[in-house]
């Protein structure tokens, strides 16, 4: 069967802080347990006080503010090791992604990186998809012979240069998709 993808604690733990203060207690203590990381590490990640976690833990404080939630929730991602910093992924076949001599481009003075995504199937490159926009990915550049599939999935925008028009396709498709994203 078809490759599994990872489900992101920090995406349960949104998911129930939108649906009950207790599914948040027990979404966040499902999530500090499998990283690992108690209320005095998880403070010092994300500079909340170990005194409001302990009471948001305990059941004692459920109306926190968002921005403490957003602390919490970026701690957690960057523990799942998920990037804060805006990426463009690249979804292609092993040996074009062999290709790419680069890890990031300059894009109107701004360093812009790249994260490539091997998928050789549809099933693959549909998981890499969702897999992109989940690490963070701010766009999409994919062949456009499956372009169109992946914007169906993608919440992102997917970006593809015509093999014709392009010397080097992924790596033209990479420039429009970072000028389009991250105007200068």
């Amino acid at each position: 069967m078809g490759a599994c993808l990872p489900r992101y604690l920090w995406r349960g733990v949104v998911e129930a802080a939108l649906k009950s203060d207790s599914e948040f207690r027990a979404e966040l203590e499902r999530a500090m347990r499998e990283l690992g990381i108690g209320i005095r590490e998880l403070s010092r990640m994300s500079g909340v006080s170990e005194s409001l976690l302990y009471k948001v833990l305990s059941g004692s404080r459920s109306d926190i503010r968002v921005s403490t939630l957003r602390k919490i929730i970026r701690a957690i991602r960057r523990a799942e090791g998920v990037s804060e910093e805006p990426f463009l992924a690249i979804i292609a076949a092993r040996p074009t992604l062999n290709s790419i001599d680069v890890s990031q481009i300059k894009v109107g003075g701004r360093t812009i990186r790249l994260k490539e995504y091997a998928a050789a199937t549809i099933e693959e490159i549909l998981l890499a998809a969702i897999r992109a926009e989940e690490d963070g990915a701010a766009g999409i550049v994919c062949a456009p012979v499956v372009s169109n599939i992946v914007a169906r999935v993608a919440r992102i925008p997917v970006v593809s240069c015509p093999v014709e028009l392009c010397k080097h396709p992924i790596m033209r498709a990479v420039e429009i998709a970072a000028r389009k994203l991250f105007p200068g």
